[in-house]
């Protein structure tokens, strides 16, 4: 968005509630202008901005649901993006895939936001999975959106269980997961475990400091606290006490065999840095780019958005994708600013 545009609707706001000028309230409006103009993936972004950072009043549930419902009508008429809906023992995980095929299994592309960010958020990176020769599906963190999983410490088996679910419509014994923030340490604990996984690359994932210094956790912002216990069903006072034996130990990480890329934030004011160091400590094949900037690097986001794709073609073995997309992430690969930490 472009900043005078997210200006003047941050402009009127002035509660949290659900009436006029309400976070919810107005964002809702901003995406109801949107949809009256046609713009269908621009109103599901401004109304999935309405129900942030989780569903807890009347007014960001409406607004979720009609993010959803706006969303579905945007990709009836974009080719290959399908909906999929996985009943598995403990939930309902409803996904966006494209490219599963039963007669030609391609490679899996796993891709999930973080606490705050639901999977239609998320859209485009399905068709440049098609461009890189990848199956792929999209899906939220347990409790985010449409994913009525419970968040707990075995929520990395999440991912074993929809490579068995689409073992029939993808090569799933090569998988590669796009895992943003806590996806990240969702999707390091699973790769541990299931051989499957070939390779990793997130941003601004917690590792192990996050879930343990105490310190640390007294100055994460409160907006990722109140998430984080929402998701895990408990207080925010309570939450670090809950998801302190989440922190992935020393031997996790060395079982690490694959590659894993990690996009850190220097200015990161949710993720310590220490979670570089313990990475670089005990991850054999990793690649890690550094930005100055906040959690998830906004003001680097098309930077950081080529660095991902290229890791995920690294991976993959340089699988062909318009010379024109692979000669920008070169670019922005020797752009980049590289900084040990």
């Amino acid at each position: 968005m472009a900043p005078e545009h997210y200006r003047a609707i941050l402009e009127r706001i002035d509660s949290d509630d659900d009436g006029p000028g309400s976070w919810a309230v107005e964002w809702t409006r901003a995406g109801e202008r949107l949809e009256g103009a046609g713009d269908l993936l621009g109103a599901s972004r401004h109304y999935a901005m309405a129900r942030f950072p989780f569903v807890n009043g009347e007014a960001r549930r409406a607004a979720h649901e009609r993010g959803l419902a706006v969303f579905d009508r945007w990709r009836a008429n974009v080719p290959g993006i399908e909906r999929l809906d996985l009943e598995l023992p403990d939930g309902t995980v409803r996904c966006w895939t494209s490219g599963l095929s039963t007669t030609d299994r391609k490679p899996l592309l796993i891709v999930s936001g973080g606490i705050v960010t639901v999977k239609e958020q998320w859209a485009a990176v399905l068709a440049r999975g098609a461009r890189l020769g990848l199956a792929g599906v999209v899906i939220e963190l347990p409790g985010v959106g449409e994913n009525t999983l419970p968040y707990s410490a075995q929520s990395s088996t999440l991912l074993s269980a929809i490579l068995d679910e689409l073992a029939d419509r993808a090569d799933v014994g090569t998988t590669y997961a796009l895992a943003m923030s806590f996806s990240g340490h969702l999707a390091l604990r699973a790769a541990a475990a299931d051989q499957r996984i070939k390779g990793v690359v997130t941003t601004c994932a917690p590792i192990s400091a996050f879930f343990t210094d105490t310190a640390w956790q007294a100055q994460v912002p409160r907006i990722t606290t109140d998430t984080l216990a929402h998701l895990v069903g408990t207080k925010p006072s309570q939450v670090y006490d809950e998801i302190r034996d989440w922190a992935l130990p020393a031997e996790t990480l060395e079982n690490l065999t694959i590659p894993v890329a990690y996009a850190a934030s220097l200015r990161d004011e949710i993720i310590p840095q220490d979670e570089v160091r313990l990475l670089r400590e005990h991850v054999g094949k990793l690649d890690v780019v550094a930005y100055d900037d906040v959690h998830g690097s906004p003001a680097h986001t098309g930077e950081v958005g080529l660095w991902t794709i290229l890791s995920i073609l690294k991976m993959a073995g340089g699988r062909q994708v318009p010379r024109a997309l692979l000669t920008a992430s070169l670019t922005a690969q020797k752009a980049r600013r590289r900084i040990g930490l």
